[in-house]
């Protein structure tokens, strides 16, 4: 789960101007697809407890319906328009791009082992680099996160429960599970 040199730069760049915005940065991708590269950048809010309900709507600065947690469209567009302005003056992808910003949704992408530490317990897709029990790719149960040791363990089916390195995770998803 380790970024790329030019991703890691593009995030320390971006953090503050998504600071700004009243959000979290939860993760960047860069994808160079030739002439045109993508930039897509993952928001969010931590929940508010303290909400009102849903029964009683209650509307935040910009208009939109307040439920004390998640990312709305206008949260985008305030980062868009902030971190659009601030890769315009520094310019730092060459060539063009298109910039996506998003909540990471229901089926949440990983950037990192403490992002999954909220979600022990819950079924997570994994994608590695290199095979561990002659596969690459699963679905399993989210059972350990070791920040410090730097590896997750998941169990598999027949409760069998494997130790991953986290330089071997190469993506890693929550499953959505309604």
């Amino acid at each position: 789960m380790k970024l790329s040199n030019k991703t890691q730069a593009l995030f320390d760049m971006i953090a503050p101007a998504v600071a700004a915005c009243d959000v979290e940065l939860w993760g960047l991708e860069f994808l160079p697809q030739g002439k045109r590269s993508l930039l897509r950048i993952y928001i969010d809010k931590p929940v508010d407890p303290n909400a009102p309900s849903t029964e009683v709507q209650s509307v935040d600065e910009n208009g939109e319906p307040d439920q004390g947690r998640g990312i709305g469209v206008q949260d985008c567009v305030n980062v868009t328009h902030q971190v659009g302005a601030l890769l315009d003056v520094h310019d730092p992808i060459s060539g063009e791009y298109s910039l996506e910003v998003s909540s990471p949704g229901w089926d949440r992408p990983f950037f990192s082992l403490a992002q999954m530490q909220d979600y022990i317990g819950q079924q997570v897709a994994l994608r590695l680099i290199t095979a561990v029990d002659n596969r690459r790719k699963f679905q399993a149960k989210l059972v350990a996160v070791d920040v410090e040791a730097e590896t997750i363990q998941v169990e598999v089916e027949q409760a069998q429960v494997l130790d991953i390195d986290s330089h071997n995770i190469d993506k890693a998803n929550l499953v959505f599970q309604d």
